[in-house]
């Protein structure tokens, strides 16, 4: 996608500054002040002296700058709006680059990953045809972080900022504001107005003493399906016309400008509250980027909403400032709702206190308080009031919340988890779009891999335990777009498949990329198979024009030299393998190595060699990628070293038994190099017995 992206840029460029472009700022100087030290004195102060110097006054960069500081002309610049020729441009350049470092390459199985290439293309058409055929991949409405400029959805390669935020859910309370509407909203009289707050603690609603608002944040007041009117700053609004909330799916109508603090002061009619009416106070701390900028108050739970209220309470210039009556504020005390052991009934008021904060402002201590009181309050608080008083806060959290929308006094609401950014610089939302996705938080696939992961060995705890922990956040994954280059979804060719959805099984397709391409990186000419492979309508591929069998060679692509010491040493340890000898082994593989738990070190290879081979009627029998893989284990945990292409070769030997035996159950290495170890130790000890 970000290749289509930067296309698109240089065109809309082009239209808008002409060919070759001239951008704001381009011919624009500034007069700048710069020092130079006296070249007699070092040591007196500068001289400040005036030159000319080029400026670019516009504040933007510009995707045409981009190319030219690559050395590009303007003349080939103009070939880069269309995407493809990116492909065909910067593939060989790469390439030079790697080489000039020292890379080691197999070139043979380099690809392009479009559809540009018709092998890749192919190949990917297949897994996804494979996928909807076993029911994982599926079609319907819902969350995801998406760019309205774009129009859809937006993976984390497609983002310049956010990567890895998903959509965060919130309970959106419903206050409706009580009429006669004050004066600033008068012209919205007829309709059921609501400021809306976006809450993660639905259960503490029943303590709400009152609603928070920014004085300088902007809001605005917008139609929604139901017929009411909402008011929340645009942001939010546009993240819940992408949910449906709206008439226009993704528009919103603005009824209202409004500005904070002409909101100061309306009575409120909150959901669960034991106080009939709660007014609007101010809080200066509100963020305009989290949120709806309405912020609902539960100061016996919360301790920035206790510090706030006492700060208004206080003040009164602060109250007089925004027009705060003494009826709206100095009734209003925290309500006891959730008792957390330890701490009490009112936790915010305890927690403040104990670490003496002193106003709304003091966020190192109110830091402290949260920390006190969120957690433990979530996890051992016990609810004191409503229908579902006496249960613990995580277990009525979900109760409440499901209570609140079927009852119409709350909705559920969505938005990014924070600002997410896509390269095209647009802000992203969360939307509620038809796509397809597959659909990773099957119970029966997760159960699958939960079992496949019993018998891989991750080595550290924590790697096994952050493949645990992504199998139980890991839910639907779009795999659908409609911007940007890739392979088109067979069976729906309206959409793209989404580019991190085509690449969870690519890495088995180098295996064959050089016998289908034969370096060829767009697939334009056929390989040493002369397949020319494509797939049909239904995404099964063909191979050639007949449906005759193909040989497929497979290797494990190997980049390295072994000298001959490294390939007598090859000799002598699969030979002592094949005999059993697990302390000649080890010391093959120690060598001249200092080891201080040397016998044990001997004493573990042993084992391993003798279970390895134990009860075993045939040398056939024997897996060694099993052997091996527990032989690095031996060496790791003795701190042996072993040089870098010994250490290529036995993963190598690893790969290809591993494979082979995927293709051949009955494929053994050991079995198939014992004749060539045998032949050799004739020829040695012939060599011997003439030479003797």
């Amino acid at each position: 996608m970000p290749i289509k992206a930067c296309a698109d840029k240089l065109k809309n460029e082009l239209e808008q500054f002409g060919f070759p472009p001239v951008f704001p700022g381009d011919v624009e100087e500034r007069e700048e002040e710069e020092e130079s030290p006296d070249p007699a004195d070092p040591t007196k102060r500068a001289k400040k002296t005036k030159s000319k110097v080029a400026a670019k006054t516009g504040n933007m960069t510009y995707q045409w700058d981009i190319m030219r500081s690559l050395g590009i002309n303007d003349h080939d610049i103009r070939k880069f709006t269309d995407p493809q020729h990116w492909l065909e441009y910067f593939p060989p350049l790469a390439k030079e680059d790697l080489k000039s470092l020292g890379v080691r390459v197999d070139w043979r199985r380099s690809f392009i990953t479009t559809d540009a290439n018709p092998y890749y293309d192919s190949f990917v058409r297949w897994q996804f045809t494979k996928l909807k055929e076993r029911k994982k991949i599926k079609f319907g409405k819902r969350h995801t972080i998406f760019s309205p400029l774009e129009g859809q959805p937006s993976m984390d390669h497609d983002r310049a900022t956010g990567e890895g935020v998903g959509p965060q859910e919130y309970t959106l309370i419903k206050m409706k504001v009580v009429e006669p509407l004050p004066k600033s909203l008068s012209s919205l009289a007829g309709h059921l107005v609501f400021l809306v707050a976006a809450t993660l603690r639905p259960e503490t609603m029943y303590g709400q003493t009152n609603c928070w608002l920014h004085p300088d944040i902007n809001y605005i007041a917008f139609p929604v399906k139901t017929g009411e009117v909402f008011i929340s700053t645009t942001r939010a609004a546009l993240n819940m016309a992408y949910q449906d909330f709206t008439s226009e799916y993704g528009k919103t109508q603005v009824l209202l400008h409004l500005k904070g603090e002409e909101l100061m002061g309306v009575a409120l009619k909150a959901p669960l509250t034991s106080y009939d009416v709660i007014y609007t106070l101010p809080m200066l701390t509100i963020k305009e980027d989290k949120g709806t900028g309405v912020v609902t108050s539960v100061p016996s739970d919360a301790p920035d909403d206790y510090a706030a209220l006492r700060d208004v309470q206080k003040k009164k210039a602060l109250r007089d400032k925004f027009g705060i009556t003494n009826e709206m504020v100095l009734p209003y005390k925290p309500v006891p709702i959730i008792d957390i052991p330890g701490i009490g009934n009112l936790s915010a008021v305890t927690a403040c206190d104990q670490f003496k904060v002193s106003s709304q402002n003091d966020k190192s201590q109110l830091e402290k308080a949260k920390e006190m009181t969120y957690l433990k309050g979530f996890y051992e608080g016990v609810l004191l009031v409503g229908p579902h008083s006496g249960k613990k806060v995580q277990e009525a959290k979900k109760l409440i919340q499901g209570d609140m929308v079927a009852s119409g006094e709350a909705v559920l609401y969505q938005e990014p988890e924070r600002s997410v950014t896509t390269r095209s610089g647009d802000q992203c939302v969360v939307a509620l779009t038809n796509q397809w996705y597959l659909d990773y938080g099957e119970p029966g696939w997760k159960e699958t891999v939960r079992n496949v992961l019993k018998g891989v060995r991750t080595y550290a705890e924590e790697v096994n335990n952050n493949f645990l922990t992504t199998l139980d956040w890991l839910h639907e994954h779009a795999c659908s777009r409609v911007f940007g280059l890739g392979t088109l979804i067979p069976w729906d060719p309206k959409f793209m498949i989404e580019s991190l959805s085509d690449s969870t099984i690519y890495m088995s397709y180098y295996t064959v990329a050089y016998l289908l391409q034969g370096g060829v990186v767009n697939g334009s000419t056929p390989g040493p198979l002369g397949n020319t492979s494509r797939a049909d309508d239904s995404g099964h591929t063909k191979c050639g024009d007949t449906h005759q069998p193909c040989l497929v060679l497979l290797d494990c692509g190997i980049a390295t030299s072994l000298t001959h010491f490294d390939l007598l040493q090859m000799r002598a340890l699969f030979t002592a393998i094949v005999k059993g000898d697990g302390v000649q082994v080890a010391d093959l593989m120690l060598g001249s190595q200092p080891c201080p738990t040397v016998e044990e070190y001997r004493r573990n290879m042993a084992e391993l060699v003798s279970r390895g081979l134990q009860g075993l009627t045939r040398i056939q029998n024997v897996k060694v990628s099993n052997l091996f893989s527990e032989l690095f284990d031996v060496l790791m945990k003795h701190k042996v070293r072993i040089e870098p292409n010994y250490t290529s070769v036995v993963m190598a030997i690893m790969v290809i038994d591993g494979l082979g035996r995927s293709l051949d159950p009955s494929l053994n290495l050991l079995e198939a190099v014992t004749p060539c170890l045998l032949h050799r130790a004739r020829t040695q000890l012939t060599d011997y017995i003439v030479g003797s």
